[in-house]
């Protein structure tokens, strides 16, 4: 019989959770994707509003946000898991909203239907505020944190990262002299 503290006499299959984390050197997900192409049309739509493409970059879409999102989301993590039932609501509402308004999913209204929305949940005073701003706020932030963690991301915000200099000249007199080395 094993004790308490040895596991080793347990088969894999014992071991209850949600495994390992995945290995970031491939390029896979060990996950299910748990969004549907529907939510996943309302997630690209709403990302290029909040992070349109400009002349700092290309838009959220165009960087792979919606699938970071769905990423995000899908995670077995009780943080992400929390993340989905606010983010799934939120779309949710979103499209059930401009199914209301416009007789139509949100993915599928004008662009200038797509943003009155988005308007009306950052403008304080309006009923969309206070059903959809929490929600927005945490996928606004998610959007940003997919994008700009990106190359492109980078590029928009001036981010170089650790460059070579052409030359490193050292400390100056000062500094040495500061530090008792002069």
């Amino acid at each position: 019989m094993a004790s308490a503290l040895d596991i080793t006499a347990f088969a894999a299959d014992d071991i209850r959770g949600i495994g390992t984390d995945p290995n970031l050197l491939k390029k896979e997900i060990p996950w299910p994707r748990v969004l549907s192409d529907g939510e996943k049309r309302i997630v690209t739509a709403l990302g290029d509003i909040i992070i349109p493409a400009d002349q700092y970059g290309p838009a959220a879409s165009a960087v792979g946000v919606p699938d970071f999102i769905d990423e995000w989301v899908s995670a077995p993590y009780e943080a992400q898991q929390d993340d989905l039932k606010v983010i799934r609501a939120g779309l949710a509402w979103v499209d059930g909203e401009a199914k209301k308004r416009f007789g139509k999913g949100f993915a599928d209204c004008g662009a200038a239907q797509q943003v009155a929305i988005v308007e009306d949940i950052v403008k304080d005073g309006t009923p969309a505020r206070k059903v959809g701003y929490n929600f927005f706020k945490l996928f606004r932030d998610r959007v940003a944190g997919g994008y700009f963690s990106t190359q492109e991301g980078w590029k928009a915000i001036g981010y170089t990262g650790n460059m070579p200099l052409s030359e490193f000249p050292g400390p100056t007199p000062e500094a040495l002299k500061h530090v008792g080395l002069a």
